[in-house]
């Protein structure tokens, strides 16, 4: 941009009337707030790209958006509020953040008693285990609770520990399968712990029903064609444009008029009389085609 372009943008700012720029600042606030509404925020870069991938597989438009510190925030548009939610929820998404060791015992300068650090081993190791659990395919979510005694060795009765695994998944996937395996994998991970006190439990979700594209009523809007759930949204856009469109040019039809009432026209020269030029000071003095002006400091002006 040049700078006789950058003054020239700044003339009309200035020149507009106040309520032309907070009527435009109104109605741009009004289309952005009727388009989109916010999900969720805060999220990774992976966690917004699973749900933005799951509500558009189910047919709604969704996108992420890039906020302070690294972080993403997913919108959709305010009719699908409500069925985004309810997807989402479906897909067990956003996933449940789990801790690891380093977060659980993360030094913050007091000293722990026996009982909350052992209190902290046990949940340090029940979040390192869903971790690994819930990145099995085809795992929405998943929890393990550990139970591990503190026994008395002078006891002649040990109570021995257990767990219990909680798996929520899809119903297509083949996860029972591997319920011998995350057995394995839950006693191998806490000592002392044998295969036979672990008890899975498997809780399938039906997602091909929900899933399933439903005939959409399509409706046409000035030529386009597009879902009836997106009809007020197009409208609010379209008109809310054309109100810009005419509120602009209203304003620069107001700056034209009101810029040029300020032109005058210049007045014909009147003649100079002879009772004018008598009347001029007497260190004015005529020199052929040059006008000589005496001043006091003896500095000489020429004047055309």
């Amino acid at each position: 941009m040049t700078k006789g372009n950058s003054v020239g943008s700044a003339v009309l700012r200035s020149s507009l009337p106040r309520w032309v720029q907070r009527a435009l600042v109104l109605l741009v606030a009004l289309l952005l707030s009727a388009c989109e509404a916010e999900l969720y925020n805060n999220l990774d870069q992976r966690q917004a790209n699973e749900m933005v991938a799951t509500l558009q597989q189910r047919g709604i438009p969704a996108q992420r958006v890039a906020v302070k510190g690294g972080q993403y925030m997913v919108v959709v548009d305010k009719g699908r509020f409500a069925d985004s939610i309810a997807i989402l929820k479906e897909a067990g998404l956003p996933k449940q953040e789990f801790q690891n060791m380093g977060q659980v015992f993360k030094k913050d300068g007091l000293v722990s008693s026996p009982l909350q650090e052992r209190a902290q081993m046990i949940f340090a190791l029940s979040q390192e285990l869903s971790r690994t659990v819930s990145e099995i395919d085809g795992v929405l979510s998943a929890r393990v609770h550990l139970v591990l005694p503190e026994n008395d060795p002078l006891r002649q009765q040990l109570v021995p520990s257990s767990a219990s695994v909680f798996i929520r998944h899809r119903s297509d996937m083949s996860v029972g399968n591997l319920m011998p395996q995350v057995k394995m994998l839950v006693a191998n991970g806490v000592a002392g712990l044998s295969y036979d006190k672990v008890s899975v439990v498997l809780v399938p979700v039906d997602l091909q029903k929900s899933s399933q594209a439903q005939d959409l009523e399509m409706v046409s809007f000035f030529g386009v064609w597009m879902q009836r759930d997106n009809l007020a949204q197009a409208m609010w856009m379209f008109f809310g444009l054309l109100a810009v469109i005419i509120l602009l040019a209203g304003a620069l039809g107001f700056v034209f008029f009101r810029q040029r009432g300020r032109v005058y026209a210049l007045g014909t020269p009147r003649a100079v009389t002879p009772s004018a030029v008598n009347a001029l000071p007497s260190n004015v003095v005529n020199a052929g085609s040059t006008n000589v002006v005496k001043a006091p400091s003896s500095n000489v002006v020429k004047a055309s």
